[in-house]
């Protein structure tokens, strides 16, 4: 038994599938059936945000984590604990909201 399926993903996220064949049956004795078809998907207004934003790589700052990478490399980098753990108490608030 053979299957091959190609599909083919757009960046809208629409799936198109396209070139199947199929092969039932063992040796030269079996059948072969083939069939093109083409299958959309709309997304709805939500999926199409959040496919948006898994897109978008503007959330990190690459300029920063340059300097930053800077600063460890030359021993210029200081943590500040206080700054951490009000950082995190600001999220476990956010969470217990």
């Amino acid at each position: 038994m053979k299957i091959t399926n190609t599909t083919v993903t757009t960046p809208a996220g629409v799936v198109v599938r396209t070139d199947v064949t199929r092969t039932y049956g063992s040796g030269s004795s079996g059948s072969a059936v083939s069939a093109t078809s083409s299958s959309q998907v709309d997304l709805s207004s939500a999926s199409q945000q959040l496919l948006a934003l898994q897109n978008d790589h503007n959330d990190i700052d690459a300029n920063r984590v340059q300097a930053i990478r800077d600063a460890i490399a030359s021993g210029q980098y200081t943590v500040d604990p206080s700054r951490i753990t009000d950082g995190l108490i600001a999220s476990i608030q956010e969470l217990l909201k």
